[in-house]
């Protein structure tokens, strides 16, 4: 491309809904739209909606125009794939337009093209681990240990299918770690239906169940689909099925993550209630239990974060929490029961040192003050606290293994079966409705909700 004896123009791109295309599922493509001289160009991303998703008031932009009724994991990682798919081109008709060459916008699409071909030196783990390292960057800890772990469990499969020396794992080896990646990673292509349908006989021979196959195999996707939008791996080449012509792939929604419902009757949760602890941990087992139950069936990470400042009392004297749930932030408030009231009083005097500080015995703000140190010691108490719930409830004669997610659950089930609306709170406070719930807990008046949680009593 020439020089111009002007200042040439910078190509527009932006990612547009393509409604003149209707596809198979009657769901419309994303396609990049590429102008130059108003002259278009248009190009595939592999992306697509189904038009009751999108709202065509809100201006074309696809950050806006994406309904919320689009369930939230799939809508973020839409957003977030075409705007990597936008920042390809951006970055392509920036480079053009800075050594200020004649071009059209064929020679964008070109451009980006051969850094695609540039970038395709990146291979499978080390793509994982620069993802994971990003994520631990942006605070996201246990986002980054879910790849990490994918990286390693692909690390081991690929060093006995090619037959070399096992991936020195653990804490301390990463040097060893990356010098392994360097000489034994393999390109993305290699990524196959069949690579896919061996590691999951692999795995499946290690013992791992349903739901860890599954976030194994989610992850790898979501993987594959963020190097194919960062032009590192071939769209052509992806080995999940997205829809049902796609059959002959590896179908992730194959596994079964459902869960045995597990929840305890009203009479087993006072039977807890009256049960008189011997030790601090036994202490900590059946408030966290009781608490949980009480207030929303909040689980075990938020619960142990709460702090003082999560407290209040309203203009009736009622003492509400309010707080912001880690893992999706949503936002929930409501009035404690007696009972969660009593435990909040209980822990007063022990560990109330100012508003920052934790209400229960869990988290040190002097000692847990990275994300990393907090997740650590808040996976290490919950073991034990489960392992002391289990105690408590051998010595009650309750037969189910009780657990943190036991409240959870039970909270849910005794208001169905008090005949409150599935509307008001969800029938199950699992991965699979918890969207769900935070929509219904968001759209009630809380004085509907506090009638509501009264029928726990």
């Amino acid at each position: 491309m020439a020089t111009t004896d002007h200042k040439e123009g910078k190509a527009t791109v932006r990612a547009v809904y393509y409604t003149s295309k209707v596809l198979a599922d009657g769901s419309h493509p994303f396609l990049i739209c590429i102008t130059k001289d108003r002259k278009r160009k248009y190009l595939a991303t592999g992306e697509k909606l189904h038009p009751k998703y999108w709202n065509a008031e809100k201006g074309g932009d696809f950050r806006k125009s994406i309904r919320k009724s689009y369930p939230d994991t799939y809508r973020e990682q839409l957003i977030t794939n075409l705007g990597e798919w936008e920042k390809k081109y951006e970055t392509a008709a920036g480079m053009i337009a800075r050594n200020d060459e004649q071009h059209t916008a064929a020679d964008v699409a070109r451009k980006a093209a051969e850094a695609r071909k540039a970038s395709r030196r990146v291979k499978l783990l080390a793509y994982i681990e620069e993802l994971a390292a990003g994520m631990a960057a942006g605070g996201q800890i246990g986002n980054a240990t879910v790849y990490r772990d994918l990286g390693n469990q692909l690390a081991k499969f690929i060093a006995a299918e090619d037959n070399t020396p096992e991936p020195p794992l653990g804490k301390g080896r990463e040097k060893e770690r990356a010098e392994w990646i360097r000489q034994h990673d393999i390109p993305f292509d290699r990524v196959s239906v069949g690579f896919c349908h061996e590691w999951e006989a692999t795995l499946r021979a290690t013992g791992a169940e349903e739901i860890t196959l599954s976030l194994r195999f989610r992850t790898l996707r979501a993987v594959l689909n963020k190097a194919i939008a960062n032009g590192l791996a071939k769209a052509e080449q992806y080995p999940f099925a997205r829809n049902v012509a796609e059959r002959h792939k590896f179908q992730v929604g194959k596994f079964d993550v459902s869960t045995s419902k597990r929840a305890i009757t009203r009479d087993e949760v006072r039977k807890i209630e009256a049960y008189q602890p011997t030790t601090d941990r036994l202490r900590l087992a059946k408030d966290a239990f009781i608490f949980s139950f009480y207030a929303g069936g909040i689980n075990w990470v938020d619960l142990a974060q709460l702090q003082w400042r999560n407290l209040a009392n309203d203009t009736s004297g009622n003492l509400r929490l309010a707080y912001v749930r880690d893992k999706t932030g949503g936002k929930f408030a409501l009035k404690l029961q007696p009972p969660a009231a009593a435990i909040i009083n209980y822990h007063r005097p022990h560990t109330y040192a100012g508003p920052e500080s934790f209400i229960f015995p869990v988290l040190n703000a002097a000692t847990h003050r990275t994300k990393q140190q907090i997740k650590n010691r808040l996976h290490k108490v919950l073991g034990q606290v489960n392992k002391d719930l289990k105690l408590l409830a051998a010595e009650i004669g309750i037969d189910i293994p009780l657990t943190t997610y036991v409240a959870r659950h039970s909270f849910a089930t005794s208001l169905k079966r008090a005949g409150v609306a599935t509307a008001i709170i969800s029938e199950s406070m699992g991965h699979a409705s918890e969207a769900v719930t935070a929509v219904y807990l968001d759209s009630f008046a809380s004085d509907v909700l506090d009638s509501a949680f009264e029928n726990l009593l």
